[in-house]
């Protein structure tokens, strides 16, 4: 999301109660996620190294104590991830080419297409959590109405928004360029991501 979105959540995060370390590990379920790898399809570059990771039911959003979104955001700023966001996911397709990205359903159901119109439609609801790579497409195709997800982003990299198709040679050098970052949004430094990334960083 474009910075103003980002500081208008840094606003909110300033004066909600947020779970401490001890009731945040107890929220989190410990799962393996599904590894999902997009090839380049002539308009949507991918990563080529990199697959999507989807981790089904990884938040136990059950509490009333704390909203669900400042539960997924909350765990993504204490594994690393942050600049985040809160809000519904662009209806159109577009890929970022400095940074990669995770996704947390808070509230609601969506259909959100991965890797392009050739990629995979997948349906995902309150706990989901979705991190794509550098390079994978991504819209929203359909939602109910209380959607809402809460983004965020490695320390390193820059947020850009790729959409033409004319940025694809300049993209695809960029994406290349993009490490993989030190912790697991979900698990932390000991995350899954760490090790189902690493076979695929080791050629790039």
């Amino acid at each position: 999301m474009p910075i103003k979105d980002q500081i208008k959540n840094l606003a909110k995060k300033l004066v909600e109660e947020r779970p401490d370390a001890a009731t945040l590990r107890a929220l989190v379920r410990a799962r393996k996620p599904a590894a999902v790898h997009f090839r380049d399809d002539g308009i949507v570059p991918n990563n080529p190294d990199f697959p999507m990771l989807l981790y089904r039911g990884a938040v136990n959003l059950k509490s009333r104590r704390f909203p669900p979104e400042v539960v997924i955001d909350t765990l993504f700023d204490t594994n690393g991830w942050g600049r985040s966001w809160r809000d519904t996911v662009y209806d159109f397709v577009h890929y970022h080419s400095q940074i990669h990205e995770v996704m947390g359903v808070a509230r609601g159901t969506g259909r959100i297409e991965c890797g392009g119109v050739k990629g995979r439609i997948l349906r995902v609801k309150v706990g989901d959590v979705l991190v794509l790579p550098a390079g994978t497409g991504h819209r929203l195709i359909e939602s109910s109405r209380d959607f809402l997800v809460v983004g965020a982003y490695p320390q390193a990299g820059a947020y850009d928004e790729c959409t033409d198709t004319r940025e694809r040679p300049d993209a695809i050098k960029r994406i290349a360029k993009v490490r993989k970052p030190k912790t697991d949004p979900v698990l932390g430094p000991r995350g899954p991501l760490l090790k189902s990334w690493r076979r695929q960083a080791a050629r790039s």
